[in-house]
C-alpha cells in the first residue's frame, strides 16, 4: 500500500507521549515529496499496456501519467484511470490521486479483493494528504469488502491513532496480528494504541515482540524509546532514539528521536 504519514504538527514527540497522533507517518515523508507506490499494484484488468503503465510509475511517474492520458484516450478505461491516479500519488498529489483512487474502486467491475485493494490505496493517499478522517472512511470500504485482511485492518488502525481513537486502533490491530502475527508495523500500532491508554507495561510488551521480528524497525525503536522514557529509563530512551539516527539519519524518524532527545535534555516531561 501507499506510504503513511502526517504533518509535523500531529507527530507523537515524546512531549505529547500521552496525545498528539501517529509519528510513523511523518516517517515516511511531506506531502509534497515524491512517494513510492507499491512494488506490486494491484491489476483490475489484464492488458499489456496496463503492466507497461504501471512499469512507469515509480521510475517515470510524469511518463506514466502521459502514457495513461493517452491510453485513456483510446479507451483503457478504469485500468488507465487507475495507473493515472497512482503516478499522481508518486508525484506527491495525493488529495488528487485518493479522489481518483476512491471513484475507481466504487466504480469498478473488478472482483472484490481488487476494489478493497483500490480502496485501501485510496486511504493511504487521504493518509499522505493529512486527511486520517478521509482514510479511515476509505479504509472502512475496503474491510467491508475483505473484513479480515492484515493490511487493511493495520492501516486503518493508523488512521485511528490519528484521529484519538485509540480503542478503535487496538481492535484493529489486535485483529490485524490475529490475521497475521509477523507483522512488525502492527506490534508498533498495538504499542502506540496501549500507550495512550496507559497501559505501559502491555505496551512494553507489545514494541518487544516488533523488535523481536525486526531488531532495526526504526518505527519500533522510536516508540519503545517513548515508552522507556515514560517509565523513568532515560538511558534507554536514549540508546532508542540515536540508534534511530543511526539508521536513518536523514529520515524524519531521525528529526523525530533528535528533537526527543532535545526534549528530555530541556527538563521534566510535560503531558
Amino acid at each position: 500500500m501507499s506510504p503513511f504519514r502526517l504533518t509535523l504538527a500531529g507527530a507523537a514527540l515524546l512531549l505529547l507521549a500521552a496525545g498528539g497522533g501517529a509519528w510513523w507517518w511523518l516517517a515516511r515523508g511531506a506531502p509534497e515529496e515524491a512517494l513510492p507506490t507499491p512494488p506490486e499494484p494491484v491489476r483490475l484488468v489484464e492488458s499489456p499496456d496496463y503492466e507497461r503503465c504501471l512499469e512507469m510509475v515509480e521510475d517515470d511517474p510524469e511518463g506514466a501519467r502521459g502514457f495513461a492520458d493517452a491510453w485513456a484516450m483510446r479507451g483503457g478505461g478504469e485500468a488507465a484511470a487507475h495507473c493515472a491516479a497512482l503516478a499522481l500519488l508518486t508525484l506527491g498529489q495525493a488529495e488528487r490521486a485518493a479522489e481518483a483512487l476512491e471513484r475507481i474502486a466504487t466504480r469498478s467491475q473488478a472482483g472484490i479483493a481488487a476494489r478493497a485493494a483500490v480502496f485501501g490505496q485510496a486511504g493511504g493517499a487521504w493518509i499522505a494528504a493529512g486527511r486520517p478522517d478521509r482514510a479511515h472512511a476509505a479504509l472502512s470500504l475496503a474491510l467491508a469488502l475483505l473484513p479480515a485482511d492484515a493490511t487493511l485492518l493495520t492501516e486503518r488502525a493508523m488512521a485511528s491513532l490519528s484521529l484519538d481513537r485509540a480503542e478503535e486502533a487496538l481492535a484493529d490491530a489486535d485483529q490485524a496480528i490475529a490475521a497475521d502475527g509477523s507483522r512488525a508495523e502492527a506490534w508498533v500500532i498495538r504499542a502506540a494504541a496501549l500507550r495512550r491508554l496507559e497501559r505501559t507495561g502491555a505496551a512494553a510488551e507489545s514494541i518487544a515482540q516488533a523488535l523481536r521480528l525486526e531488531p532495526d524497525n526504526v518505527e519500533a525503536l522510536l516508540e519503545r524509546g517513548i515508552i522507556r522514557q515514560m517509565q523513568g529509563d532515560a538511558r534507554g530512551a536514549r540508546a532508542d532514539w540515536e540508534r534511530v539516527i543511526e539508521l536513518a539519519p536523514d529520515g524524519a524518524a531521525a528529526d523525530l528521536a533528535a528533537q526527543n532527545m532535545a526534549l528530555i535534555e530541556a527538563g521534566p516531561l510535560r503531558r
